[in-house]
């Protein structure tokens, strides 16, 4: 079956999520949403056969089996809230700045029988999932402490950098350890003077004792997309930005040793917004949601609200 697709939003990530919509089996893009003229005529030329709008509110009960909407986040909760009530929604990250929308979102989706999900592109990865099992496999023994930074991004307006950058992590790290952490503790400022906060540097504890240590900046000459993970017997390293060896393990016999032996697993490497398209086109067709299952949108935003 073949699921007719909305598109609200055709800025930065609008065409990113299009482009793996139209590659997917799953999906037919049949409606374009933007206020803006400009963003219209480039949808125009990239999906002609699909309709263009400026005003949502012309999609109707049946139209569509998918909204996906990739505009401002102060638009994001009215927007979906406006949806969820006849159809099945992919929202941008993140999905909202309050928790109480999040749980109204969340409420008049299971209200309606309908499937809510947010673009946490990196929990869709090859080397993410990867950790995972090594993580719930306790391969390496315990995990001892994480380290991220994720620096360089366009600038908004509508959202800090942890809104932005750091809801990655947070959405990967709640991925991973399943709980919330028990301290929170960050500093956030300006470096040059943009509307919202451009650096922030955030210290968290887990149960069991990890720490988590984040960075996230806007402002860097270059992409970083690193994380690394200690654990008893190794150390491992992970690069989004690699294009094939994204994992690097350095593994040890015991805890005490300093000689350690270097692992380059194989990887998914497909694209994570690909693998997400996927996975919601399975979901809407089983009905189900298991990744976003439990609050897992709800225990996000809670945590960067504390931040």
């Amino acid at each position: 079956m073949i699921y007719n697709v909305a598109i609200i939003g055709y800025g930065y990530w609008g065409p990113k999520l299009a482009r793996n919509v139209n590659n997917s089996d799953k999906f037919n893009i049949k409606y374009i949403i933007d206020y803006s003229k400009k963003n219209l005529e480039k949808a125009k030329k990239d999906f002609p056969l699909s309709k263009l709008s400026t005003n949502y509110t012309n999609i109707k009960k049946d139209d569509v089996d998918l909204v996906i909407i990739s505009s401002p986040t102060k638009t994001h909760y009215s927007i979906a809230r406006h949806f969820l009530k006849f159809t099945n929604v992919l929202v941008e990250k993140p999905l909202s700045l309050k928790t109480k929308e999040v749980l109204d979102l969340e409420k008049i989706s299971k209200k309606n029988n309908f499937l809510l999900f947010v673009d946490y592109p990196f929990i869709f990865s090859g080397s993410i999932n990867y950790i995972k099992n090594i993580i719930k496999s306790k391969k390496y023994g315990k995990l001892i402490e994480i380290e991220s930074f994720r620096e360089q991004a366009p600038i908004r307006d509508d959202a800090d950098v942890v809104w932005d950058l750091g809801v990655h992590d947070i959405s990967i790290l709640k991925y991973w350890l399943i709980n919330d952490p028990i301290k929170i503790k960050s500093i956030k400022y300006n470096t040059v003077k943009t509307k919202k906060k451009d650096t922030a540097y955030i210290n968290l504890e887990y149960k069991n004792n990890i720490k988590v240590f984040i960075k996230n900046s806007w402002l860097s000459p270059i992409k970083v997309r690193f994380i690394k993970l200690k654990f008893e017997k190794a150390i491992i390293y992970c690069d989004e930005n690699e294009p094939i060896y994204k994992i690097k393990i350095y593994s040890k016999k015991d805890i005490r040793s300093l000689k350690y032996k270097l692992e380059m697993p194989d990887l998914d490497l497909s694209e994570p917004l690909a693998n997400l398209i996927d996975y919601i086109g399975l979901c809407i067709k089983r009905k189900n949601n298991p990744i976003f299952y439990k609050n897992y949108n709800l225990d996000i935003t809670k945590v960067l609200e504390k931040i």
